[in-house]
């Protein structure tokens, strides 16, 4: 080990996953990996011992064994160390590679916008992966919501969520001003009294691994389109160029019958144009157009790849046409490393009351497995889920939606699902 723990325990029985290759985002699993893992504050005391009994029993199901190494963030960090990201969790995240991690809240006054956000900037986990998928027996607002299996790329570091801004009436904010009017020359936009002002970055190098990142995942998991999602007919130097780049990527990276990049045309001559039969399509769509094509469209869909804030947005509307966020995983991907997480929040007033749902977190151990190449366990967790949802057994959230529902508790649900891992291995 790198580093010396100081509140934590290493597991003894345990062996490290180790890094073959960075650059190809290659590792090497043992059958007995230390992981990890953040309960997480508010339902994340309930959700993430569930999360790990279903995780451990996926795991033992397949002929492996996970070595858990319990790290603390936000409220039980505090509790622990007096401070809400210790060096221990940031470290011990990146030593081991991979690792889990239950919602957190930060407190006001932190030090930290978001102590979400600033673990994936420390650890450069650029992109952040959030499948969708509908699982049967999930209530859902849409007529067909079996149609979204799409997987959501979005850039983690950058555009407005690196944070740059400057506040109305200080004396920062009006030196930017000055500089905007007077040497810029954006007078005509800088109306009169107290402004904010924030930057939009968006870089050759973060628009080119998340593109790339999406298009090696397209390519694995025999996904026939890459969708780049963004606003660049208004913003022409920031997501247009986020455009461009990964267009570049994508005709530059790739044989032509591995990805096929589509022109600007393609919709007004598709039936024209030779695409290779078992090629990545690479497609461009604008932001504001893709809310509507999801809805309307949504077979049509499989990758998106999109800058941070326009993947917030897109990737919570489709998690609304499954069910909600509260069945919504995800995952934070670097290079060679994985945080996975739930999308949801930590819904402080239900914590503690063993009711919160826990699927959202399990199935995010779902996309963890997947990353580490443990595919068998992977679809062993999501059919069990789907499996207890569709036979009636549910939280309290999907209760109240279904007819002749069997309510039951976070840790009830967890165990139902590792009965039907059992049943199904």
């Amino acid at each position: 080990m790198s580093h010396e723990y100081e509140k934590v325990d290493v597991p003894s029985d345990g062996e490290p996953i180790e890094v073959v290759d960075e650059e190809a985002d290659e590792l090497d699993i043992p059958e007995n990996p230390i992981i990890p893992i953040v309960h997480g504050d508010g339902i994340g005391k309930d959700v993430g011992p569930a999360a790990q009994k279903v995780l451990s029993a996926a795991a033992d199901a397949t002929g492996r064994n996970i070595e858990w190494m319990r790290v603390y963030a936000g409220e039980s960090a505090r509790e622990r160390y007096d401070e809400n990201l210790p060096e221990d969790t940031v470290r011990a995240i990146d030593e081991f590679r991979v690792a889990i991690k239950g919602p957190l809240t930060t407190p006001v006054g932190a030090g930290f916008r978001s102590l979400n956000v600033a673990l994936r900037q420390t650890l450069d986990f650029y992109a952040n992966v959030r499948p969708t998928y509908y699982l049967d027996g999930v209530p859902s607002p849409m007529k067909a919501p079996e149609e979204m299996n799409m997987v959501s790329f979005r850039e983690n570091t950058e555009d407005v969520y690196a944070g740059i801004e400057w506040e109305a009436g200080t004396d920062e904010v009006e030196q930017v001003r000055d500089f905007v009017e007077d040497d810029m020359g954006f007078d005509d936009v800088m109306h009169e009294g107290e402004i904010g002002i924030g930057l939009k970055p968006i870089t050759e190098k973060g628009s080119k691994r998340l593109v790339r990142k999406a298009i090696d995942y397209a390519i694995e998991h025999d996904r026939d389109t890459v969708t780049l999602v963004h606003k660049g007919n208004i913003m022409k130097f920031t997501e247009g160029q986020f455009s461009e780049w990964g267009m570049e990527v994508a005709e530059e990276e790739y044989d032509d019958d591995e990805v096929f990049a589509a022109p600007d045309s393609l919709w007004e001559t598709q039936d024209e144009i030779d695409i290779p039969e078992d090629a990545v399509m690479v497609e461009e769509r604008l932001a504001d157009a893709m809310l509507q094509w999801m809805q309307l469209r949504t077979d049509e869909f499989d990758v998106l790849a999109m800058p941070n804030l326009n993947g917030d947005y897109l990737s919570d509307a489709a998690g609304a046409q499954i069910g909600g966020l509260g069945i919504a995983p995800g995952a934070n991907f670097g290079d060679a490393r994985v945080l996975a997480e739930p999308v949801h929040g930590s819904a402080p007033k239900r914590a503690g009351q063993d009711q919160a749902n826990p699927s959202a977190l399990i199935l995010s151990g779902e996309l963890m497995f997947d990353y580490m190449g443990w595919t068998d366990a992977a679809t062993l967790v999501r059919d069990a889920v789907e499996e207890t949802i569709s036979s009636g057994v549910v939280t309290y959230d999907f209760a109240r939606n279904l007819d002749d529902a069997q309510k039951v508790s976070t840790t009830e649900f967890a165990n139902e699902v590792i009965e039907n891992i059992e049943k199904l291995s």
